[in-house]
C-alpha cells in the first residue's frame, strides 16, 4: 500500500521528502535556496561572521552531514582547514569526493592567481589559485547551472520544479548584472589596498587597482615593518580605500592606520550572506557596489 502510494506521487511529480543539503558558506545555500525552494532542506556550515578560512567544525555540522543527500562546497582549497575531519566522521558514503553527492564548485570557474610552487615561506597560499571567485558576479550563473545540474541528477523527479526555479534566477541575475556592470565599471582605475587578496576576481573584472595588502603574505597578520613599507609605496598613488572583509571588525587598527598615512578612508564590504545586514545574494552585490562608489 505505502509503496503504491509513493509511486503515484512520484508519478504526479511529488517527491517523497526533501533533499538534504549541506553548503559550506551561506552564499551556497543561498544559491540552493534559489533553486530547491521548498523541495530543500538546506544545512550551512559557516557562519557569515566567521573568517573563510577559520571555520569552527561543530558536532551539529557531522550530524548533518550523516544525513546528507548533497555536500556543496567552494573548493580550492579554502575548506581545508575544517572539513576533511567533518566528512570522514559523517561516515556517510553519499557525500564523499568523487561521489555525485559531493559538488566542487571551484571545477566550474576559471582560478586567479595559481601559483607556481607552494612553500611555508609564501604564508598560507592556496595550491589551486585564489578561492574567492564568488566575488564576479559572473560567476554565479555558471555555479547555478552546475548547481542545478547535480539537484536534478540526485533527484530526477523534481527535475523540472529545480529547472524552472534555475531560469527565474537567472533571468533576475541577468537583469542586475547589467545594472551592476554598469556601476562597477565606472569604478574603472579606482586605487585600494585590501586586508587579504579576497576581492580580486571583482577589482580584476572592474579594472580596479590594489596597491598592496595589509598582510604581509596571505594568512599572516599585518606587522608593523609591512606596513611602513605598504605605506611607503602607496602614498601620493591616490589610494581612496583600505577595505576589509566585513567579519574582520574587531581587527581594523591596521587598516585605520595605513589609511590615515595614505589618504584613505576604511571600508568594510560584506564577506558573504548574512554579513552586514545582507539577506540574499543580489544584496551582496548591492551593497559593494553601494560602499565603493560613496
Amino acid at each position: 500500500m505505502l509503496r503504491a502510494f509513493a509511486i503515484l506521487l512520484l508519478s504526479l511529480g511529488f517527491s517523497l521528502a526533501q533533499l538534504k543539503v549541506v553548503a559550506t558558506y551561506p552564499w551556497i545555500g543561498e544559491m540552493v535556496r534559489e533553486i530547491g525552494r521548498d523541495k530543500v532542506a538546506v544545512h550551512v556550515i559557516a557562519k557569515p561572521t566567521e573568517d573563510f578560512h577559520f571555520v569552527v567544525p561543530r558536532p551539529t555540522h557531522v550530524a548533518k552531514l550523516r544525513g546528507a543527500d548533497l555536500l556543496v562546497i567552494n573548493g580550492a582549497s579554502i575548506e581545508i582547514g575544517f572539513l576533511p575531519p567533518l566528512i570522514q566522521q559523517s561516515n556517510n558514503p553519499k557525500i564523499q569526493p568523487g561521489k555525485p553527492g559531493f559538488l566542487d564548485l571551484s571545477q566550474f570557474v576559471s582560478i586567479i592567481e595559481k601559483p607556481e610552487r607552494v612553500s611555508r615561506e609564501m604564508g598560507d597560499v592556496h595550491p589551486e589559485g585564489n578561492p574567492h571567485f564568488v566575488y564576479d558576479p559572473h560567476n554565479i550563473p555558471v555555479l547555478a547551472r552546475a548547481l542545478g545540474d547535480r539537484m536534478c541528477q540526485l533527484r530526477p523527479s523534481d527535475c523540472p520544479f529545480y529547472r524552472s526555479n534555475l531560469e527565474d534566477f537567472l533571468k533576475r541575475w541577468e537583469t542586475k548584472l547589467k545594472e551592476w556592470d554598469e556601476g562597477f565599471l565606472r569604478l574603472k582605475g579606482l586605487k585600494v589596498i585590501q586586508w587579504h587578496k579576497t576581492y580580486n576576481y571583482l577589482f580584476l573584472r572592474y579594472g580596479v587597482e590594489v596597491l598592496g595588502t595589509l598582510e604581509p603574505l596571505p594568512g599572516i597578520p599585518p606587522t608593523a615593518r609591512h606596513l611602513d613599507t605598504l605605506v611607503k609605496e602607496a602614498s601620493g598613488k591616490g589610494v581612496r580605500f583600505v577595505i576589509l572583509e566585513s567579519f574582520r571588525a574587531g581587527q581594523t587598527r591596521p587598516a585605520q592606520t595605513v589609511a590615515e598615512r595614505v589618504g584613505a578612508k576604511v571600508v568594510a564590504l560584506p564577506s558573504d550572506v548574512g554579513s552586514e545586514g545582507v539577506k540574499n545574494l543580489f544584496e551582496l552585490y548591492d551593497l559593494m557596489l553601494k560602499r565603493l562608489s560613496q
